[in-house]
């Protein structure tokens, strides 16, 4: 079993940043990916960003390219989001996921993922 636990959300002004952090505990040896997504009142969980846990590999929905930027620390099994420049439609509960299982290409759907967080509020105020 694997234990993520996010932190680091929070309220901000619309142009302001947020740094999150997930941390991951337990069988985490076999970790190929950890991405990031949101989850809007109303609306479908949608992917944010995620990472190559080997090799370093990023990728980003069109949404957040060049505003956010996802970083891992192996050593420490974590993963961070940079979210800069943000805006009142990022307001959502950010999840960290985990895939546990090899990487096959795809790294954008839900079920991609094995682990999931319980999730942080991320508020932008206009």
């Amino acid at each position: 079993q694997v234990e993520l636990v996010e932190s680091g959300g929070g309220l901000v002004q619309a142009g302001g940043s947020l740094r999150l952090s997930c941390a991951a505990s337990g069988r985490t040896f076999s970790t190929s990916v950890m991405g990031w997504f949101r989850q809007a009142p109303g609306k479908e969980r949608e992917f944010v960003a995620s990472i190559r846990w080997s090799g370093g590999s990023t990728y980003y929905a069109d949404s957040v390219k060049g505003r956010f930027i996802i970083s891992r620390d192996n050593a420490k099994n974590t993963v961070y989001l940079q979210m800069n420049s943000l805006k009142p439609e990022d307001t959502a509960v950010y999840y960290c996921a985990l895939r546990a299982r090899p990487y096959i290409g795809t790294y954008s759907r839900t079920l991609d993922y094995d682990y999931w967080g319980q999730g942080t509020q991320v508020t932008v105020s206009s």
